[in-house]
């Protein structure tokens, strides 16, 4: 009696996880266009930076004509600390690299 009811449970079971397994939905397709993230990082390196950077000397020089200079100088301390934690980051980025390159080699 025992035994059939060891067997009813473990048979029960397993259909269970059969049933489960048959309703899950498949893994989905590797998607066909990849993004290169590369020329994306290329494309706002060479054309957003340079106007962003046009823009902010317009304004500095556009504030320096009112007779803004200390605002001025802050504002471009301000974007020196900037460009220097954008240029850390990259930094990083590369030092990151390498570590994992000489890791897992």
């Amino acid at each position: 009696m025992i035994a059939f009811e060891l067997m009813q449970t473990a048979t029960s079971g397993v259909a269970q996880a059969l049933h489960t397994l048959a309703t899950a939905p498949l893994a989905e397709p590797a998607p066909k266009g990849i993004i290169d993230t590369s020329g994306v990082v290329t494309f706002f390196a060479s054309k957003i930076a340079p106007i962003l950077l046009a823009v902010l000397g317009v304004i500095f020089i556009g504030r320096a004509s009112r007779g803004e200079i200390s605002k001025v100088l802050t504002s471009s301390a301000i974007a020196i600390v900037g460009l220097a934690f954008i240029a850390g980051a990259a930094t990083l980025f590369f030092v990151g690299d390498y570590l994992i390159d000489l890791i897992f080699e």
